[in-house]
This record gives C-alpha cells, structure tokens and sequence, in this order.
C-alpha cells in the first residue's frame, strides 16, 4: 500500500507542473486585447471586500501592460433607485452645470477609464423576483470579437462564465485571461483560465471614496 501511495503522489506532483506552466502566460506587444468587465460582480466584491469602489483606469492600464488594446467592454445594469439619489455638486462645479445622479456618475466613471458601457434594466418578475446579469450578452459579445483579437480578458469571479473560458480556449484557440478578486472569485474559473491576475494586488485599485 505504501508503494501505492507513493506512485500516486508522483503522478500528482507531475500533473501539477503543466498547470503552473500554463500560468505563467508570455505576452507580446503586438497582442490585440480585449477586455469584458463584469461590473456587477466586481462592483459587489469590491463592497463587501474593501468598502470601496474598484479604480477602473488603473484596472484598464494594469491589464493591457504594453499590448494593443483593441477593445474595452464594460457591462452594467440600471439599479432600481440608486438613479433617484444625486450627487453633491462639488466647490469646483460650475453653476447652472446639470447634477448627476450617483448611478450616472458611476456609468461617467466607467466611460472615463475608456470603457465602453453596455447597459440593460433591471428587470423586476411578478412576486418581486429580480434578475440583474449579463452572462450571456458578455459570452456573445466575447466569442463575437474573438476573431480579431489574440488575447481575452474576462474581468469576473462568476463561476458561470467557465463555459465561455473554456470555448474561447478550445473552440477559437485563444488565450483567456481572467482578473478577479481572488477571495470572492470561482476557484474553478481561476484554474481554467490561461492566467489568472488577483485585482487585490493591483496598485492603487481601490477608491475609499465615492466618484
């Protein structure tokens, strides 16, 4: 039985070492990237995590590196109520210049950080039931681009995107890299993903305050 379980931790020791290779992922300058971020999940991890709000413009730079960005996608939903609340026009606001609502600023900051926004409603059932996601607009807008692009990178923890981590891996042949909070994100999706970055440990990623 000893020399069972000896053979057996071999196996397992040489089986783990492809893994860590895959990992460490080479990029190129010329790599056209694409980026789909998953607000929702990363605006919530971000909450419970930090208190804070995730700085998108370090995030965009952080990821990209010296690559060619070719297109950055960010993925929201209009929350019931949060449009209903404004922003305190600050010293520096010129008069007469129209007040955002917190939610409309948020979108303004995602816009700012050289996102382009995809927004849909929340939509709200009969019996008060709510449905708030994008997976799959996200899934098709990425498969969509993948034909001119080399590197996909899925900014979410939503262990329901390890489909498309997988398609976009097998199917189109590219190389998918997912950013997420390590703490709140599938453990799964991290393991199937070419590379993986922890958000946590990006430079100045988190705002204290609000935008």
């Amino acid at each position: 039985m000893t020399e069972i379980k000896s053979d057996h931790s071999q196996i397992r020791n040489n089986s783990s070492t492809p893994e860590k290779q895959m990992k460490s992922v080479p990029s190129y300058s010329n790599q056209r990237v694409g980026i789909f971020v998953d607000v929702h999940n990363l605006y919530h991890s971000a909450k419970n995590l930090y208190h804070g709000r995730v700085n998108y413009s370090e995030l965009i730079k952080y990821l990209v590196g010296d690559r060619q960005l070719i297109r950055s996608m960010a993925y929201v939903v209009k929350s019931e109520g949060i449009i209903e609340q404004p922003v305190r026009p600050t010293a520096g606001t010129r008069r007469g210049a129209p007040v955002l609502s917190t939610e409309a600023a948020f979108f303004e900051a995602l816009e700012n950080a050289g996102l382009e926004l995809r927004v849909k409603d929340l939509q709200v059932y009969a019996g008060g039931m709510k449905k708030a996601d994008w997976d799959v607009g996200m899934a098709v807008d990425a498969i969509r681009m993948s034909s001119f692009l080399d590197v996909i990178i899925l900014v979410t923890g939503d262990g329901d995107h390890l489909p498309l981590v997988d398609y976009l891996k097998w199917g189109v042949g590219r190389l998918v890299e997912v950013a997420a909070f390590k703490r709140s994100a599938s453990a799964k999706l991290q393991d199937a993903a070419d590379k993986f970055i922890n958000i946590e440990e990006i430079p100045k990623i988190i705002i204290k305050r609000g935008y």
